[in-house]
């Protein structure tokens, strides 16, 4: 770079919970930006604030006005010229896309400064076409092009991709800042800031609950995260009970199922609509990427069903061994202390192992119904 960017308060304010982050991109504005970046870490996390502010930084230097060209790369969505954000309108992104408005664009020299920045938001929503036409522009970019994949789900990348790009980590974000997130959220919903809507001590759970995912702590909050929260704690409760034989496990995947027909819905008419406006979309483009998108939510929700349970049974071990304060479902002290006093604190830590075991097992397309089965009776024997 002509002239090296120095380090601004964009910088700092994006990266406020995420010191490894801002070490990583001050050092890389210091000497000179690389061609590629994989900003990687957990749903809001931060990466696309970060993002965003790094870009601006890059395409700030050199330019005739540097604050004028950093003041528009802030915006959202950013009138600068050098600066293309490329977000998934459906489930993923159009091949078309990535090759008209990052591969194609990127020869072209910047319109404004020295330098031109392209951001692919959700970079795992990239099919494999895609990522394999991607790969030339990593590998030999023009000098005054820098890429930066943004992805919750790094292991969704070819390796081939990966290995291209410089990674920033980003962590997930400690538990009292997803709870001030989270209350704020609240107050926004209600001119008043009266949170009614929430139970006493509901927030600070699922700050703890959602293991540094803002939008997973959203989710909880919401009725849908709400019912598979229960759902959840029905499971254990019945394997507590010995009551496993009237099949608790089925509501939570029929809390699944739901959420990925809704998804899967809403989906399609998003596609339709880009399909009516011009956009260049078949109806079995359309019908596959909504069975995806489907497809990825009824899991992400079963995911999450499953990491509740293991999550609950770990809080009764901590009941059952006397560590209360590190329980998570802080809102549901009375049923945990109720139920910790017939579990062994052993067992309980074994149950959630087998949990786990389970939610690794479904990753290898085993039936989800034989194996949340399989799990409920051996909790049973376990705990009941």
């Amino acid at each position: 770079m002509a002239d090296r960017a120095v380090p601004s308060a964009g910088i700092e304010e994006a990266t406020e919970h995420q010191g490894r982050a801002r070490v990583a991109l001050t050092a890389a504005l210091a000497a000179g930006p690389s061609h590629a970046y994989l900003f990687r870490g957990p749903r809001g996390a931060g990466k696309r604030a970060a993002a965003r502010a790094f870009a601006a930084e890059i395409v700030a230097a050199g330019a005739a006005d540097p604050d004028d060209a950093r003041r528009r790369a802030l915006l959202d969505p950013s009138p600068h010229p050098d600066l293309v954000w490329l977000a998934p309108r459906g489930a993923q992104h159009m091949v078309d896309e990535v090759r008209e408005r990052v591969i194609r664009a990127s020869a072209y020299r910047p319109f404004e400064g020295e330098h031109r920045v392209f951001v692919v938001e959700a970079a795992e929503a990239m099919r494999d076409e895609s990522q394999n036409a991607l790969l030339k522009t990593l590998e030999e970019p023009p000098e005054f092009v820098h890429l930066i994949l943004l992805s919750s789900e790094p292991e969704a990348l070819l390796e081939t991709v990966v290995s291209r790009c410089q990674a920033v980590d980003f962590a997930p974000l400690p538990a009292s800042v997803l709870e001030a997130e989270l209350a704020a959220d609240g107050s926004k919903g209600d001119p008043t800031g009266d949170k009614s809507a929430h139970r006493p001590g509901e927030v600070a759970a699922v700050a703890r609950l959602a293991a540094g995912d803002l939008g997973r702590g959203r989710l909880l909050l919401g009725e849908r995260g709400r019912e598979v929260r229960a759902e959840a704690e029905r499971c254990v409760a019945a394997a507590i009970e010995g009551e496993v034989a009237e099949a608790p496990w089925r509501r939570l995947l029929e809390r699944a199922e739901a959420a990925g027909e809704d998804a899967e819905t809403a989906t399609r008419e998003v596609l339709e609509e880009e399909a009516k406006s011009g956009l260049k979309r078949t109806a079995r483009d359309i019908s596959e990427e909504s069975k995806r998108a489907g497809r990825r939510r009824r899991t992400e929700i079963l995911d999450l069903g499953l990491e509740l349970c293991a999550a609950w049974l770990r809080d009764l071990a901590a009941l059952a061994s006397g560590a209360e304060d590190v329980v998570f479902n802080r809102d549901r002290l009375a049923e945990l202390r109720a139920q910790a006093s017939e579990v062994d604190a052993a067992a309980a830590r074994q149950g959630a192992e087998l949990v786990q075991e389970t939610r690794r097992g479904l990753d290898l397309n085993v039936s989800e119904e034989l194996a949340l089965e399989a799990l409920l009776f051996r909790l049973e024997r376990l705990l009941a």
